[in-house]
Parts: structure tokens; C-alpha cells; sequence
């Protein structure tokens, strides 16, 4: 099919064919200069190419339980919570992502292939996010179930009140959140890296030497205390 042409159709315009599209179609979206919300809430599996930066929100929504879905790739760098609350299907960034990339994901994958700002995997719930950069901080705050990968350095308070997901390091880190602790690598773990690192393609990690961060669980619960009878 032809180009997408942003400038022609506007967000609604090219969000609206794509999901006109029927499973296994190739689509490209052309000229997006920075715009938001592009390729949201898209079930049907398809092969997109956005080509060049684009804004916030890129590929929200995307897939369904079953963890099928579309595989983005964006062709630049992307603004905040790319692929934020995904589900199923794939999305890669050449580029660099802004903050909270896969914020909330609950399936599928996200690469990064530069740097990721600030919260990257907040509220994570079982997605996985991979980036071969580095990572800001706060990264992996409050994240529930799933994988962050980090090819680079770790930016203050990593993993803060993390709860079951599991954040590998191949860098350093400046300093561990609330609730985090460093724990041996497994063979499950070296394993789990590695094949992460084959969908990457970040080849520059290696399975390892990577510092494996979760939750000491600390923070499941509470002490209360008897103040006698009201």
C-alpha cells in the first residue's frame, strides 16, 4: 500500500487506516515530525514503519492478552511512554526514548536501541523492556511482573518499590530505590539474558556479566499497631 502520509492525513487520519488493515499487511507512516499518539490501540499483528521522530504514546494500547499484535519499528527517537499499557506485539526504537517508556506494559516487547529518560518500565506488569543504552532514573519504579534489560549504566533509585519484575544491569548503577537488592545470577537468569539479548540484537551485553536487581520484599507488608479500643 502507499505511504501514510502524516502531513496529508493527520493523526486521526493515519490511525484510522490502520486499523482498517487486515492481519500480516505492511504499512509505512511518512513524515510523523513529532506527532503524538500515532499507531494506538492497534489488536491486529501488521508490520509498521514509522519514518522518522515521533512523539508520545507511540504504539499505546497495542496487541491483545494473548500477547499477539503489531511490530512497530521507529525510524528516530520517540517522546514519553512509548508503548505504554501494551499487550502484545513488538516495538523498537532506533533512536533514543523519552521518559516513562513501557510504562504499564503488560505484554510484548519494547527495544530501545539509544538511551531511556527518566521512569523507564514504571508500573511495569509484565511486559519487557530492553534498552541498550542507558537508563534514568527512577527506572523500574513500582514495577510489578516482567523484565527490564539495560545494556548501559542505571541512573538514582533503581527498581524503587519494586514488587515480582526482574531488572538486569549490564552497566553500573548509581544507586538502588527503596526495597531493591542486588541478588545472585541463576543459571535461569543467564539463560533469560541471553535469549534477550537474541531478540535485541544488543550484542554488546554479555549474559554474563550482568547485575541482577529485585525486590527484598520488604514492603509487602506493613507492621500495624494496637492502639486498644475506639
Amino acid at each position: 500500500m502507499d505511504p501514510l502520509n502524516c502531513d496529508e492525513l493527520g493523526t486521526r487520519g493515519v490511525n484510522a487506516a490502520l486499523r482498517t488493515l487486515p492481519e500480516g499487511s505492511t504499512a509505512h507512516v511518512v513524515h510523523p515530525r513529532g506527532r503524538h499518539n500515532l499507531a494506538v490501540g492497534l489488536p491486529a499483528p501488521l508490520t509498521l514503519t514509522i519514518a522518522g521522530n515521533a512523539g508520545y504514546f507511540i504504539g499505546a494500547l497495542g496487541g491483545t492478552k494473548d500477547g499477539g499484535g503489531p511490530d512497530i519499528v521507529v525510524n528516530g527517537f520517540v517522546g514519553w511512554s512509548v508503548g505504554e499499557n501494551l499487550m502484545g506485539g513488538s516495538i523498537r526504537v532506533m533512536g533514543s526514548a523519552s521518559q516513562s517508556a513501557g510504562s504499564s506494559a503488560r505484554g510484548g516487547h519494547i527495544f530501545i536501541e539509544g538511551d531511556a529518560s527518566l521512569r523507564a518500565g514504571i508500573s511495569l506488569k509484565g511486559g519487557t523492556l530492553a534498552i541498550a543504552g542507558n537508563a534514568g532514573a527512577m527506572s523500574g519504579f513500582m514495577a510489578q511482573a516482567g523484565t527490564i534489560l539495560i545494556g548501559g549504566n542505571a541512573g538514582h533509585g533503581l527498581g524503587d518499590s519494586l514488587y515480582e519484575a526482574v531488572i538486569y544491569v549490564a552497566g553500573s548503577i548509581a544507586s538502588l530505590g527503596a526495597d531493591a537488592v542486588v541478588q545472585e545470577m541463576t543459571d535461569d537468569d543467564v539463560l533469560a539474558v541471553k535469549r534477550l539479548v537474541e531478540e535485541s540484537g544488543f550484542d554488546h551485553i554479555d549474559p554474563q556479566k550482568v547485575t541482577r536487581v529485585a525486590s527484598a520484599r520488604q514492603l509487602y507488608h506493613f507492621p500495624t499497631h494496637n492502639h486498644g479500643s475506639y
